[in-house]
């Protein structure tokens, strides 16, 4: 990174507002990172959102900003962030360049995690210069976004000449850039939704199964333990496993999957799953001992072909 990029956001009383802004898109991400942006020096003037919700979050940190259709949202801002959702983005950027809606020298800004700046193509043939911020943080649609972004890393793909200004707008936003390589997008995505989709999912049904059991504050048990683990494996990586599977306690493992099928038959493909997983990489890095992973894995294998309907999770 060049050594003369500020460090640290710049107080907006420090300097002129440099660049007008505008968000496609008033979800979760985008109003949070226009005010990021707007306490750097920047100027959040147009927004576009069709949900009351949208409306909500826009009003609230985006204040006396208009909501306006998002053809008009690219007539009056220099940097336009599109914050919608994935599958949505191309779509959204062939329909805006088809429209004539892109200007030369426009600043387009993606926030999706599986898209690199390809996605921009058609933005691109229009002659705006594209970029892919991608926060690596989860969102809640108000004014504490905001604060979390210090610190926070974004995924980072962009033209190497635009390179340093989209280094430079994380930096703005209080956040860390991160490079990330074209062809690598989806694979970083994926690993950031294993680790903090599914996360809590584990988490509701830890709580879920605590309540049936008899906990009364479920939330304060995992509260301490959670965070020691995060911690730890952060820290540590495998080497923090701990727990029955890691151990080879076959037979705790199999009166779990015994509770669970008669308490919670719907957690028992995903506990099973992990539980698999865990062994596989105990055994990889020789904290499972192998006389013990064999009935360890014949227990889980019995498991899964009892485990029936699982239902569906959808995660953000």
């Amino acid at each position: 990174m060049n050594a003369t990029v500020p460090k640290e956001p710049l107080d907006a009383r420090d300097r002129p507002a440099r660049l007008t802004v505008g968000v496609v898109g008033a979800g979760r991400v985008g109003p949070a990172l226009a005010a990021s942006l707007q306490l750097a020096g920047h100027r959040p003037v147009a927004v576009s959102g069709v949900s009351d919700a949208s409306v909500r979050r826009a009003a609230a940190l985006l204040p006396d900003v208009p909501l306006v259709p998002p053809a008009e949202v690219l007539a009056r801002a220099e940097l336009v962030l599109l914050t919608v959702p994935d599958d949505a983005l191309p779509g959204l950027v062939e329909g805006l360049a088809e429209t004539g809606a892109v200007r030369p020298g426009q600043l387009i800004v993606h926030t999706s995690g599986r898209y690199g700046t390809k996605v921009l193509d058609p933005a691109l043939r229009a002659g705006a210069l594209p970029l892919a911020l991608h926060p690596a943080m989860t969102f809640t649609g108000t004014s504490v976004d905001v604060q979390r972004l210090a610190g926070c890393s974004f995924g980072v793909t962009a033209p190497e000449e635009l390179r340093l200004a989209a280094e430079a707008l994380v930096i703005e936003m209080g956040g860390e850039p991160e490079w990330i390589a074209e062809e690598s997008r989806p694979l970083y995505h994926a690993a950031l939704a294993l680790g903090a989709n599914h996360l809590v999912t584990l988490v509701a049904q830890s709580m879920e199964l605590l309540r049936t059991a008899g906990v009364a504050a479920p939330d304060r048990m995992l509260g301490p333990l959670l965070g020691a683990a995060l911690d730890n494996a952060l820290r540590s990586g495998d080497a923090a496993l701990t727990g029955p599977v890691a151990r080879g306690d076959a037979g705790t493992v199999a009166a779990h999957i015994g509770e669970l099928r008669r308490h919670a038959p719907q957690a028992v493909a995903g506990y099973v799953a992990m539980a698999r997983a865990t062994a596989d990489r105990a055994l990889a890095h020789g904290m499972l001992k192998p006389e013990l992973a064999e009935d360890l894995l014949g227990v889980l294998a019995d498991g899964a072909g009892t485990t029936g309907g699982t239902g569906s999770q959808e995660s953000r």
